[in-house]
């Protein structure tokens, strides 16, 4: 795995072993970024679910203001440290190494708002949608927020309905696909 585009272009970025986590491919991290195409530079991004930390990093690469890491797991927070470090984009992250849902809880507690929300949570055990809920009520998500999930192939959004969040656009590859979501336009859902 490596950096694609950006001031970090080419560096290899370390992984974990074994498979508690799944690190996006290059490929699928190209098509991604190609979607987000500008609006990255400038932006806050956080990076839920942080694995080896390859999106977060990717976007302070190509320009972010900040990116705030969220990992649960020791060993893999300790891989996305190494991985700031040796990109040397570590003066513009921030990395929680605590639960998501607490996480998340403290940020919108502190009034924090991002431009962009990436997750890739574990598959199959329904925490994309514990997220999403959280965040179509909190301060994290507003008009113009961009929330991607990389998610399997048969993860159902369906109970986006009547939340103030909906999916605006899909990509879908071999494996796996982005979704990606934003506020509803009126309040009437």
């Amino acid at each position: 795995m490596r950096v694609i585009a950006g001031t970090a272009k080419h560096l290899k970025l370390k992984t974990m072993e074994g498979m508690n986590t799944r690190p996006t491919t290059d490929r699928i991290k190209e098509t991604l970024f190609n979607m987000l195409s500008f609006h990255v530079e400038g932006s806050r991004f956080l990076d839920l679910f942080g694995g080896s930390g390859g999106i977060g990093i990717e976007a302070l690469s190509r320009g972010a203001d900040e990116v705030v890491f969220v990992e649960h797991n020791r060993k893999a927070a300790s891989c996305i440290r190494e991985n700031l470090a040796h990109t040397h984009l570590e003066d513009r992250a921030v990395l929680l190494c605590e639960d998501v849902m607490q996480a998340l809880r403290r940020l919108d507690k502190k009034g924090e708002s991002f431009s962009f929300i990436f997750m890739d949570p574990p598959y199959g055990k329904l925490l994309e949608k514990k997220v999403l809920l959280f965040l179509a009520e909190s301060s994290l998500c507003g008009p113009e927020t961009t929330i991607i999930v990389e998610a399997d192939l048969h993860t159902d959004f369906s109970y986006l309905k009547g939340t103030k969040l909906s999916i605006f656009r899909e990509k879908r590859y071999k494996t796996n696909q982005h979704i990606f979501i934003r506020q509803n336009e009126t309040d009437d859902v």
